[in-house]
């Protein structure tokens, strides 16, 4: 049954040239034909190219049967620790080959791989999984491989949430393997997961423009460069390396989600940030084309009915149809946003009850709680919009303070409208201008340099007769868009602000 697969994936997969991948150095006791494709292999699995990597050690596997490393290659595919994703079976079916491993230091991986895909709960074997690396690495401190994969093992065991001391362990480990080698192409990737959240991504940023040079033909590796590019608001930078994975993905004809996957939906919110609303409405376009990859949908088209505050559009008013609990979740919210801006209460009320009714179902799934930040938003803002400020605000105040309460995230907002940001909003529309300046400083410290948030802070400026202040924030709104589309609604009171001071 094994070979039977093996072969399939050998036979499925499109042929490719040389890729450029970056550099490393694992020596193993596989035969001369076998090592080239296990080494191609660990360069895609530590830029996390699964279906890629898997070919390269089954390719591997079937030049060297006894080779027990390429089946420890075969199983690591099989785990995902930043996106808590595990296929235990599959790998417990490569392991069964693993056999014979000639070196105390192979041995010391297959006892760790074993462990990872041992009995007991997911946490439990990632954990026993971690005290293993940390035993190689210990045992083998010159070995690289060893020290980035603890490094990741570490980052696994936070189940998918950003735990930041355990996150901060790891991204100390990957900094070191990285001064030593630049080109390593786990080193540049561990330092940006470690550290891609708006208090630390200054430290990967070094990392993050080395990433997709060392591994230009790796999808994920032009991408992963945006999580510290998004958490420095560097909206250019965000866009160029998606644009950049996306190009690479469809080149190399991957297995993976192209207009309507996680690449995509980064795109598309670099593009609101920069006020390129025809191109981020391009990119939604492109995704519901595809009928595929509904949560995606769901998300990007609540991402572009917030940030374009074009409450009548098509997006806003037409709202795909889906079973997904998540999904729902996102479309009812920006359904229901755009109808309560546009003074459309009772279809924001129907949004709401949408939103209630789904709430249950994504938290048994063990999600984020999205879903009640979402339903105090948009309660909060129905209550606004029947002049009952006092409670709308509380609603809102309630919604940062889940927002707050829960991991960071990567990238764009989880709730795609930042809490913070619309409390801030409904504390200009109440002239109470300083107490909004210090909501919309707090969504800056989360997301910085987002454009809506920089907005609400100069006008909250103004409004306080920080005249210079306000100019300043204005100006670097202006940077931000200065590919914005000619007809961008803010645009003109924008330049006027920045003009109000020389």
């Amino acid at each position: 049954m094994k070979i039977i697969r093996c072969l399939s994936i050998l036979l499925l997969a499109a042929p490719v040239g040389a890729q450029q991948l970056g550099t490393i150095t694992f020596p193993t006791s596989g035969n001369a034909a076998a090592q080239p494709h296990f080494i191609t292999g660990v360069l895609y699995l530590h830029s996390f190219e699964y279906p890629s990597a898997l070919k390269e050690f089954c390719e591997a596997e079937r030049l060297d049967p006894g080779f027990a490393m390429a089946y420890w290659g075969e199983a690591m595919t099989y785990t995902h620790p930043v996106w808590n994703e595990q296929d235990a079976a599959a790998a417990r079916a490569a392991l069964a080959h693993a056999t014979g491993a000639p070196t105390p230091r192979e041995q010391g991986y297959l006892h760790a791989v074993q462990a990872l895909y041992d009995t007991g709960t997911k946490p439990a074997r990632d954990t026993a999984y971690a005290a293993a690396m940390q035993d190689l690495a210990r045992r083998f401190p010159q070995d690289a491989e060893a020290q980035l994969f603890y490094a990741l093992s570490l980052i696994g065991l936070s189940q998918g949430h950003r735990e930041v001391p355990t996150y901060l362990r790891a991204g100390a480990i990957a900094e070191t393997v990285f001064a030593h080698q630049p080109d390593h192409p786990g080193a540049a990737h561990y330092v940006i997961h470690a550290y891609d959240d708006p208090s630390h991504a200054a430290i990967a940023l070094s990392a993050a423009r080395a990433y997709s040079h060392i591994a230009p033909d790796a999808a994920h590796a032009q991408h992963m460069t945006s999580h510290i590019f998004l958490a420095l608001g560097l909206w250019d930078d965000v866009v160029r390396a998606n644009v950049t994975s996306l190009h690479v993905m469809r080149s190399a004809d991957h297995a993976m989600r192209g207009a309507c996957g996680h690449y995509a939906e980064w795109l598309a919110y670099g593009y609101l940030q920069q006020g390129r609303l025809r191109d981020a409405a391009g990119a939604v376009d492109a995704c519901a084309s595809t009928k595929g990859d509904v949560p995606s949908l769901a998300t990007m088209r609540a991402a572009y009915i917030v940030g374009s505050r074009q409450w009548s559009s098509r997006f806003a008013v037409d709202e795909p149809a889906s079973s997904a609990p998540g999904a729902i979740l996102y479309l009812a919210f920006g359904t229901g946003y755009a109808a309560v801006m546009r003074g459309d209460r009772a279809n924001a009320a129907r949004s709401l009850a949408v939103i209630d009714s789904a709430i249950p179902r994504v938290e048994e799934a063990g999600s984020r709680t999205d879903g009640r930040i979402l339903r105090l938003e948009l309660d909060a803002l129905l209550l606004a919009s029947r002049g009952d400020s006092t409670r709308a605000l509380s609603e809102a105040r309630d919604a940062a303070r889940v927002d707050d309460s829960l991991p960071f995230p990567f990238g764009p907002p989880v709730p795609v409208k930042p809490p913070h940001e619309l409390t801030g909003e409904m504390l200009l529309a109440s002239n109470r201008p300083a107490e909004a300046r210090a909501e919309f400083q707090l969504a800056l410290a989360r997301a910085p340099r987002r454009p809506a948030a920089l907005l609400g802070l100069a006008q909250a400026d103004a409004a306080s007769g920080r005249t210079a202040e306000a100019a300043d924030t204005y100006k670097q709104l202006l940077q931000i868009w200065h590919a914005a589309d000619a007809d961008l609604a803010e645009l003109a009171a924008v330049r006027a602000g920045a003009a109000a001071v020389p």
